[in-house]
């Protein structure tokens, strides 16, 4: 719902950053997969028992990552590969974050993650076939940045996703609560997104 938004606020500075760094040969797929380690690691700290506030330090840090990625990206060489790792990095990142959390504490928050999870992969597979069917018909959107795919606004999007992870991070014992809400609301966005699908491409 804020994508659109933030990337107004965000993209001159990481694109500032991105050509500096594309200057210095940094690669995007490289960048990319710096933020899936990251990623990895905050979810790796969650699911050991540590400190969520420790963990919240790399997850922000991904993310950082993931929005440089593209920056560098578009200051060096786009590809359909890259734009492909990047999607795929993200799909792992955003369910490494509740795994870790039901890993952390299965008999409390088992049942919310699977849920959860569940819903992602719902809200996932409907932006995945909205993309696929988009590029289809040549559609473009620039609404959410330059992306390698036609990115559809949804009432949950990267930026609420992050925000939600960082609530958990700051109070983990609401993680099943929390869990519940969040993923009946991405059950809504996969649902409107179904709908519009189902008015624009029939």
């Amino acid at each position: 719902m804020f994508d659109g938004v933030m990337r107004k606020i965000i993209d001159p500075g990481l694109n500032r950053i991105g050509r500096g760094l594309a200057a210095r040969g940094v690669s995007a797929d490289g960048v990319t997969l710096v933020g899936l380690a990251l990623g990895l690691i905050a979810a790796g700290i969650i699911a050991a028992g540590g400190s969520t506030l420790v963990a919240l330090a790399p997850l922000l840090a991904s993310r950082v990552a993931d929005g440089l990625d593209g920056a560098v990206a578009r200051a060096s060489l786009k590809t359909d590969f890259g734009g492909f790792l990047d999607i795929g990095c993200d799909f792992l990142f955003y369910g490494a974050i509740p795994l870790a959390f039901v890993l952390r504490d299965t008999p409390e928050n088992g049942m919310a993650g699977a849920f959860l999870l569940m819903t992602f992969y719902a809200n996932g597979s409907t932006f995945l076939a909205y993309a696929i069917l988009a590029e289809k018909r040549g559609m473009q959107t620039v609404d959410r940045g330059e992306k390698s795919l036609y990115f559809t606004a949804g009432l949950l999007e990267g930026t609420e996703t992050i925000l939600f992870f960082v609530i958990l991070c700051i109070w983990p014992s609401a993680f099943a609560p929390l869990a519940w809400i969040f993923g009946a609301l991405c059950l809504v966005t996969a649902l409107a997104r179904v709908m519009l699908a189902r008015r624009v491409f029939r």
